[in-house]
């Protein structure tokens, strides 16, 4: 049975990558950090803004990383690959945009369906032995903070 633990870097660098989405929520909340936020980087990097485009630039990220895993194929099922990898890039691209609202509704979508992909890429054996432990730790969290955004 092959080996589901999550390397360390892996998931260290997964959760680092977290940080944005959770400074996004919490910023949201907390009235005083929002402040303190916008005072220190601006409005950019505070709230719903920070987390809807650093979404947007992940979508995109896990684009080339299911490009990756499609290498690792041949014949069609590399070329089917191929074509689901591009999906989140252009999900981002031609839907998250409007207000925030709607745009964390898209990137939660979007969140979602990529983990569905994930998990396809996996099930193939494309997609290390622990991937989808990583993935579903990563985009629950990713889903809880968008949806401050599309709740609060």
């Amino acid at each position: 049975m092959p080996d589901r633990s999550i390397p360390r870097a892996a998931l260290l660098l997964g959760l680092a990558g977290l940080i944005p989405f959770l400074w996004g929520a919490a910023s949201m909340v907390w009235t005083d950090l929002q402040g303190w936020g916008l005072r220190t980087f601006g409005p950019r990097f505070v709230g719903p803004y920070v987390q809807l485009s650093y979404g947007t630039v992940i979508l995109s990220f896990m684009s080339g990383v299911l490009w990756g895993f499609a290498t690792r194929a041949e014949g069609r099922v590399a070329a089917t690959g191929y074509a689901l990898s591009v999906i989140p890039a252009l999900w981002a691209f031609f839907f998250v945009g409007g207000g925030p609202v709607s745009a964390a509704v898209y990137l939660l979508v979007g969140f979602v369906g990529l983990l569905g992909l994930d998990w396809m890429f996996w099930n193939h054996g494309l997609a290390p032995a622990w991937w989808m432990r990583l993935r579903v730790l990563l985009t629950a969290v990713v889903a809880a903070c968008l949806m401050v955004t599309i709740y609060g």
